[in-house]
């Protein structure tokens, strides 16, 4: 089983990455094969609503969406960890996500089956989707933010053939570190990924 975890997150080593890497190490631990991958490293252009695009579900603009495109959905399994940034997710995250437009008109507008890899039957409405985990970490405790949040994840899984099966909200996590002072998140976080194997 294949697992990626994305860190949406542009500080390096800060709660969101700790936490993905203890949900990776959950994950790990129970046979999985895991990736990281952090969108902060990445040279992706924000969607550019092209007038022209490709009726194939890919987006025409060559960066690195192209690999992480692939990456994704050839995943058995899905994490996407993120910041909570102006009540909503980074815009690392954002921009992924909206790079997903081309994919979403493939389905819902062409009226088109989601492709996945081989080995894995394109996914039909209501079939069985690949399981999907949201972290979020939050220096407030605003719970209209972290809903935003999931409202945004919840439709790209729809589209991307992911099952929103899992979730932890971490708040209250202002300075880099704080996470490692609580150590209910990171053990979560390490069942979280054990789940989803």
């Amino acid at each position: 089983m294949y697992i990626l975890g994305i860190s949406g997150s542009p500080r390096k080593g800060g709660n969101t990455d700790i936490l993905l890497d203890k949900a990776l190490e959950g994950a790990k631990s129970k046979g999985a094969e895991t990736e990281k991958i952090i969108l902060n490293n990445l040279k992706m252009v924000p969607c550019q609503e092209c007038e022209k695009v490709k009726d194939d579900g890919t987006c025409k603009i060559e960066d690195d969406f192209q690999a992480l495109y692939v990456k994704i959905m050839k995943a058995d399994a899905l994490i996407l960890a993120t910041p909570i940034f102006f009540g909503s997710l980074s815009a690392q995250a954002k921009i992924m996500i909206d790079r997903f437009q081309c994919l979403w008109r493939y389905k819902y507008i062409l009226k088109n089956r989601i492709p996945l890899p081989a080995g894995k039957p394109d996914s039909p409405p209501g079939g069985e989707k690949r399981p999907g985990a949201l972290i979020l970490v939050e220096a407030s405790k605003r719970e209209s933010f972290l809903e935003n949040a999931r409202s945004i994840v919840k439709n790209l899984f729809a589209t991307i053939e992911v099952d929103y099966a899992k979730e932890l909200f971490c708040t209250g996590l202002e300075g880099k570190w704080d996470v490692l002072k609580h150590q209910d998140f990171l053990e979560k976080a390490s069942r979280l990924g054990e789940g989803l194997k």
